[in-house]
């Protein structure tokens, strides 16, 4: 039921507009009510843009696994992303549709501003995880501005990987050529990250009595 709520929803928008399909029209095409489309999703725009607690959960597993650096770890879970999208896409018999699909999808998102609001809500989510683990790693509080910076550049990676579907899908690269692209623009943006949260737990320290002191 999920599935078929989210697909018929998501079909509705691209046709016909995320403003003009009301939750009762995508009701009565599933063949369940009003509250029904509720109780699967708490907002209209969850309908398109989802955040299950099986990916929070992921984040932060991930995050916490000490024998990897967080960067390694934000690139493995998109790298997981990246590759189920492009299991999708090859396994569509008209590749140019398909291609189609996904950047007609991103446009609905970037059209629409309450969609974009709900993507940005979504990211802020993710950050306040992030940092909650980052901290932990640290012997940080989630609010110290270390795991608070941390957790915001790591998590600008999935906009980077976002962005990156648009330029690359362009109907002419094969799925497998569209991965390379995208793969080697999110590593070009975590190389930037590496040197300073590679060692963050090391570095990341409360600041003592002297430094936070205020001269009058």
């Amino acid at each position: 039921m999920r599935r078929q709520l989210t697909d018929t929803a998501t079909e509705m928008f691209l046709e016909r507009g995320f403003d003009a399909v009301p939750i009762s029209e995508i009701a009565e095409a599933c063949g369940v009510s009003e509250k029904t489309v509720f109780n699967y999703f708490p907002t209209k725009e969850s309908l398109v843009l989802d955040l299950p607690d099986t990916v929070m959960a992921v984040l932060r597993t991930d995050l916490a696994e000490p024998d990897r650096t967080p960067v390694e770890a934000v690139l493995r879970i998109l790298a997981e992303d990246l590759n189920a999208m492009i299991s999708w896409l090859e396994a569509q018999d008209d590749k140019a549709w398909a291609s189609a699909a996904v950047r007609r999808f991103s446009l609905l998102i970037m059209s629409t501003p309450s969609l974009r609001a709900h993507q940005r809500e979504m990211l802020e989510r993710l950050i306040a995880v992030a940092a909650e683990v980052l901290a932990e790693r640290a012997g940080l509080g989630p609010q110290d501005p270390e795991p608070q910076i941390a957790a915001t550049a790591l998590l600008g990676l999935w906009p980077v990987q976002l962005h990156a579907w648009g330029k690359y899908l362009d109907g002419i690269r094969t799925p497998a050529q569209v991965r390379d692209a995208i793969t080697a623009d999110v590593h070009r943006a975590a190389r930037l990250l590496e040197t300073g949260l590679a060692t963050f737990a090391d570095n990341a320290r409360p600041p003592n009595a002297t430094d936070t002191a205020v001269r009058t």
